[in-house]
């Protein structure tokens, strides 16, 4: 398996026996009967995290993060990204529900910041795939503040959701969690998370702003790489 970095988090361990994943299909059959995007029930039978990674691995499922409650239809956007997938105009989500949670409980709005920060499967074959690592990472500065709020995790419909491209090294492949929609999507339902949900709050890295920057600069022009350090 490629080597990650200390910094890379794996998923906590989870164990969903038949009877709880059978619980989670009913509750997320229930909330589509409705229709109308509604807001999903909080008595849930296993922790916020694991039910929507369940979804995100077992339904059609996309998910996405935000402090916005009210949402109805999301449109597509153009993002400030460096790779081709990242910087399409596009509605953006997760395959994976804890880096959806990070999005719905890190308040970007009321405290400036950058963020770093990723999901990805280690591909060896396609009968091996690694669970998921994460990266989190937002500005020193910020951090210090503590920027959490409550938010929500929205349900899409997977149809129109592509995956980015696996990232090739060697005969080793990286999947990232990250799925982009052309057109317009419509919630199916939706999940209020607080920051307690989230199961890496206090393992969320805090960055030089001034570095991080450095670095974009040289992967986006062949600027000398930074030292390291700082």
């Amino acid at each position: 398996m490629l080597p990650l970095p200390d910094y890379w988090l794996p998923r906590p361990a989870a164990q969903l026996d038949r009877r709880i994943r059978a619980a989670c299909d009913q509750l997320m059959a229930s909330a589509l009967a409705h229709g109308a995007n509604p807001l999903l029930d909080d008595a849930l039978p296993v922790p916020k995290w694991q039910f929507l990674c369940y979804l995100a691995e077992h339904h059609a499922i996309a998910l996405h993060g935000s402090g916005n409650p009210h949402i109805t239809r999301f449109e597509p956007r153009q993002p400030v990204d460096l790779n081709a997938f990242g910087k399409q105009r596009a509605v953006y989500a997760a395959a994976d529900g804890i880096w959806a949670m990070f999005f719905a409980i890190v308040d970007r709005e009321r405290y400036p910041m950058s963020v770093n920060n990723a999901c990805i499967r280690i591909v060896e074959s396609a009968t091996q795939v690694s669970e998921p690592y994460y990266v989190f990472s937002i500005s020193r500065e910020a951090l210090q503040q503590r920027p959490w709020r409550a938010g929500v995790v929205y349900l899409l419909p997977r149809t129109t959701f592509v995956a980015e491209p696996l990232y090739q090294f060697g005969q080793i492949g990286i999947q990232s969690a990250q799925l982009a929609s052309l057109v317009r999507v419509a919630p199916l339902a939706r999940l209020a998370v607080t920051p307690t949900d989230f199961p890496f709050l206090t393992q969320v890295r805090g960055h030089d702003d001034a570095r991080l920057q450095a670095y974009a600069t040289a992967m986006q022009t062949g600027a000398p790489w930074p030292d390291d350090g700082g």
